[in-house]
């Protein structure tokens, strides 16, 4: 069996992609929005982002909890999944990005159903305790809090809650002793506490798309 190189997991990321993912304009003009924006290219990729559209409908997900918003590509797959009445709650840092992403959404017919909040997340998240339960919740904004957002995670959830993580496998750094950076910290963090906390069961996949090497962990509240 030959050995992967980038060249061929990206071959089969656009077979995959073009076989299996429905990428119509206003996904496409959402990335395009992005990048004219100035934003950087670190959306997931159009399998990912279908595999949390799939993983929503799959949990019958009527409120989704998004962590990390960008300009909106993966809220929109995530909008899309929730039947009438549910809803999107994503937090977003940085108010230009929550500008672009508003746009994108309204652009694709599904900001009705989202609601966009501005703000570091570890300062919004408290302000949604007292709602009713996420029934998902993704993860994907700066993984030096990721033990900060799987606490919240579990406390906004509900037994049953499916809670995903971006961005878990760093290009294999993640499984260096010797990488200290804060990101790679940040992650073996949150995976550390994927294990030991017993408010989550959890479990890890590596990913080879577009994007490179990386992962995602996916656990679920009980």
């Amino acid at each position: 069996m030959p050995d992967p190189t980038p060249d061929a997991w990206t071959r089969v990321d656009h077979y995959l992609t073009e076989t299996l993912v429905d990428q119509d304009a206003a996904l496409g003009a959402a990335l395009a929005e992005q990048g004219r924006a100035g934003l950087p290219a670190i959306e997931v990729a159009p399998v990912n982002a279908k595999l949390l559209h799939l993983l929503a409908r799959i949990a019958g997900a009527r409120r989704i909890l998004e962590i990390g918003t960008l300009g909106g590509y993966s809220t929109i797959w995530l909008a899309r999944a929730v039947p009438n009445g549910g809803t999107v709650v994503t937090i977003e840092a940085e108010p230009l990005n929550a500008s672009i992403a508003r746009a994108n959404l309204d652009r694709a017919g599904v900001g009705d159903r989202v609601d966009v909040r501005v703000g570091r997340a570890a300062e919004v998240l408290p302000t949604l305790a007292g709602d009713d339960p996420f029934d998902l919740v993704f993860i994907d904004a700066d993984k030096e809090s990721n033990t900060v957002y799987l606490d919240w995670a579990a406390r906004l959830g509900r037994p049953g809650t499916v809670v995903v993580v971006d961005n878990i496998g760093r290009s294999g750094q993640v499984a260096d002793p010797h990488d200290t950076t804060s990101q790679v910290v940040g992650t073996r963090q949150g995976l550390e506490m994927l294990r030991e906390d017993p408010r989550f069961d959890a479990t890890a996949l590596q990913t080879l798309d577009r994007k490179g090497w990386d992962g995602i962990a996916l656990a679920v509240v009980v």
